[in-house]
């Protein structure tokens, strides 16, 4: 997007040579061809663009290719770079918060953008231990949905979502109270939370499970999000330390009890990252303690 601003500037003040850099850099795969050459990584290469559930569908993709045979390992995650075209969309959404980002808040009035990327490194566990590879943490379930309710809206039933989240138990073998701990999606805007607390509810209201949205604390970082918070999830697994849901004044009552306070811990052996994105996406990831 920054290449297509810049080309676009450059129109307007009348300059007419020196674009075939720009152009040639333009298209999205530029980015995944430079890691490939930088590293010397071969073999099959594809960006997901799932809008903001892309860097969980990725991490997903990626363990289904380690599943079926098609990889050994694989380098997933997301990106994204804030730019004027980011800013100036999500402002004519209204969907930027004012002070502060407060998910699950009843007072919640927007997000706040981020910036970021996070790269996993997925594989088969006879690849990691034949190299020695230190073990973070095992992919089980993988979950996603579309929904089909509105572009730039869930629906508001959460029902999409808590599909995504189920399915993704169902291939992890594990039950709603196996997981300790959640990392939402939770971008602070009405719409959005709304939905996924009923999702929420529905799927761990009976357990003790604790969830969170970390975007109150870094913003949303869109393509980047689902690879970000992964890389939290994980942490929390390993640590104990869960993430706490900052800037919270007036809890939305379906998941008040769930959420996670300052200084909060737990002995975890299941984790969840939860994203949704723009155009319908819901991917739901689920990792256990290797």
């Amino acid at each position: 997007m920054e290449k297509g601003e810049d080309f676009l500037r450059s129109l307007w003040k009348g300059e007419k040579s020196g674009h075939t850099a720009g152009v040639a850099h333009y298209q999205a795969q530029q980015q995944i061809g430079e890691i490939q050459q930088r590293f010397g990584f071969r073999g099959p290469a594809m960006i997901i663009a799932n809008a903001c559930a892309g860097g969980g569908n990725a991490i997903g993709h990626a363990a289904d290719l380690i599943r079926t045979g098609m990889a050994d390992i694989v380098l997933a995650g997301g990106y994204d770079a804030l730019c004027d075209l980011v800013f100036t969309g999500f402002d004519s959404l209204q969907a930027l918060a004012p002070d502060a980002c407060r998910p699950f808040d009843r007072g919640r009035r927007g997000l706040m953008l981020g910036e970021g990327a996070a790269f996993l490194v997925v594989e088969s566990e006879r690849h990691a231990l034949e190299r020695g590879a230190a073990l973070h943490g095992v992919v089980v379930g993988y979950g996603q949905a579309t929904d089909t309710f509105h572009l730039t809206q869930p629906a508001q039933d959460g029902a999409p979502l808590e599909q995504a989240m189920r399915q993704a138990l169902e291939k992890a073998r594990l039950t709603p109270s196996e997981i300790g701990y959640v990392n939402a999606h939770g971008t602070g805007t009405p719409f959005n939370d709304g939905a996924e607390a009923k999702a929420f509810h529905a799927v761990f209201g009976k357990t003790s499970t604790k969830i969170s949205s970390t975007k109150s604390a870094i913003g949303h970082t869109l393509g980047a999000a689902g690879a970000i918070e992964s890389v939290f999830s994980l942490l929390a697994l390993k640590s104990g330390f869960l993430p706490p849901q900052v800037n919270l004044l007036d809890p939305e009552l379906l998941v008040a009890d769930a959420l996670v306070k300052v200084g909060e811990t737990a002995s975890l052996h299941s984790v969840m990252s939860v994203n949704l994105g723009f155009g319908g996406s819901n991917a739901v990831l689920v990792f256990s303690n290797p």
